[in-house]
């Protein structure tokens, strides 16, 4: 699978406490992938997505993109990102789907993609994440490196569930 080529791109604000999550998994991964000596896998993270993140994607077979959520979930989900030209009020951040879909209209490419929406608590102006959200993050890690070792195409895992 060497030249099944994966990247992991976390974004938030590490600044506002557990809005720094997508982040916070980029640095775990970053140092595993090191110690593992693994060459496949790349890892990325910003603030916000932005349309520039299309050309960023184009190059990777399987994209996960990492996030910090106040959804109603248990502590993570991996949702699969369908390409989607809707876009919200404001062009300065922009979701997954769109930036998918510009990668497909731009680039003809189309990575497979996720989204892994880690719960958060405390989104104030502070750094550190809360001890919940710490937790969180360390499952969602373990869980992360389960695919990272044995990528599939279509990933079947209980925590996936289908999004646009």
């Amino acid at each position: 699978m060497e030249n099944y080529r994966i990247l992991i791109y976390g974004y938030g604000n590490p600044g506002r406490r557990d809005d720094g999550l997508g982040p916070a998994l980029v640095n775990l991964v970053e140092k595993w992938i090191e110690i593992e000596n693994i060459s496949n896998i790349s890892v990325d993270s910003n603030y916000q997505l932005n349309i520039e993140d299309a050309y960023t994607i184009h190059n990777f077979d399987l994209v996960i993109f990492a996030d910090a959520t106040v959804e109603d979930i248990e502590n993570f989900m991996l949702s699969r990102v369908l390409p989607s030209s809707k876009t919200d009020f404001t062009m300065h951040s922009v979701h997954p789907a769109f930036v998918l879909d510009l990668c497909t209209q731009l680039y003809e490419k189309v990575p497979d993609v996720f989204l892994l929406h880690l719960k958060g608590y405390d989104f104030e102006l502070k750094e550190g994440l809360t001890k919940r959200a710490e937790e969180n993050l360390k499952e969602a890690f373990h869980y992360v490196r389960e695919i990272l070792v044995n990528p599939v195409k279509d990933i079947q895992i209980n925590k996936v569930i289908n999004t646009i």
